[in-house]
């Protein structure tokens, strides 16, 4: 894809931002439901409501530009969600 403006790399960037926090709509649920502790189950559980919260403030945003609000795959989220470790 190429970058003709800042608007472009803004959007590319929000697209990042708003695939990674869906990705961790999805995951959190299934991290609290794995988490034995207390703690750490209910850590998971405010941690979705404020990524909820995070992802309404992108829509948000994309509406403001007139754009859709869809994401491209946000490789380092995937790798995280998937217990994989990438090497730079």
């Amino acid at each position: 894809m190429s970058m003709d403006s800042l608007k472009d790399l803004y959007i590319d960037e929000l697209k990042d931002l708003y695939n990674a926090e869906n990705q961790l709509v999805k995951a959190l649920p299934k991290m609290a439901k794995k988490a034995s502790a207390p703690e750490l189950k209910r850590a998971f559980q405010d941690h979705l409501e404020q990524t909820k919260g995070h992802v309404d403030r992108l829509e948000k945003i994309f509406k403001g530009l007139g754009e859709k609000p869809t994401g491209r795959t946000c490789k380092a989220m995937k790798d995280l969600v998937e217990g994989r470790q990438r090497n730079h």
